[in-house]
């Protein structure tokens, strides 16, 4: 199956705003509820500890991603000075807001837009993705890469999607979620609730979108050539799968930072 280059229709400029939030919250409140990206804790951990970053500048961060139930964990093992820094290209500033209040001030947020691939230099920290580098076709996504490494900073790719038939199925129903969880995603908004049950706009597009993003995901051969055509010789890449929390859908991961100086 090879990668298609296809278009999400939420990360479009001529997407609703308030519709783009919606999805976004959907997605966030998913990937919390579930603890999709609980494995790649260690990950995190170890790079840290490498890089000695004290922030985390999340890039294309959505609802807020995995965060509110990352940040605890990496708190609570030796990171209490550890900063989220949420960044977006279209920043949903009310979701932000309230995954800052909820985390006790340990995630921040950027609120100017952020292009993954010209990160503001005054954002210094270990970057991070999260089901997000899919949306850049290889020259771009080259780009996000080469970006982090003119910047001297180390990056994190993480992505649960796969161009795998089983993660294509999974979706459909990733787009019945949103029928169980809108009363509980905050804050409340009675759009939310007409766009899911009076007409069900959020799981059409999540289905669509998710389908999309599965075709769109790099293969562990394909983010080595990518890797191979940055002009660096001093960083340390390392890239793999882990198991999810459910031991069914692998985690993809790409994670590079500086060599360290011998």
């Amino acid at each position: 199956m090879r990668r298609l280059q296809l278009i999400e229709l939420h990360e479009q400029s001529w997407f609703p705003s308030f519709l783009r939030d919606e999805i976004t919250d959907a997605l966030q409140c998913g990937m919390n509820r579930f603890r999709a990206y609980a494995p790649v804790v260690p990950l995190l951990q170890t790079v840290l500890h490498a890089t000695r970053s004290p922030l985390i500048v999340d890039m294309c961060s959505g609802g807020g991603g995995p965060w509110l139930d990352l940040s605890p964990r990496l708190q609570g093992n030796a990171r209490a000075s550890l900063q989220i820094l949420l960044t977006d290209k279209y920043p949903n500033l009310g979701a932000f807001q309230s995954a800052s209040a909820a985390s006790q001030n340990h995630i921040a947020l950027h609120s100017a837009p952020v292009d993954a691939t010209n990160v503001p230099p005054e954002l210094r920290g270990f970057r991070t993705m999260f089901t997000s580098f899919h949306h850049f076709r290889p020259q771009e996504a080259r780009a996000v890469l080469q970006n982090a490494v003119d910047a001297s900073q180390g990056i994190g790719i993480f992505e649960i999607t796969r161009r795998a038939p089983s993660t294509i199925a999974c979706m459909f129903l990733w787009a019945l979620l949103p029928f169980l969880l809108t009363p509980w995603i905050r804050p409340f908004r009675w759009s939310r609730l007409l766009c899911t049950y009076v007409l069900p706009i959020i799981p059409l597009v999540l289905l669509f979108d998710g389908v999309v993003s599965c075709l769109r995901t790099y293969r562990p051969q394909e983010l080595r050539e990518i890797i191979a055509k940055l002009t660096t010789t001093e960083y340390q890449w390392e890239l793999g799968e882990r198991a999810n929390s459910a031991g069914e859908l692998p985690i993809a991961y790409l994670i590079g930072y500086p060599a360290p100086s011998r």
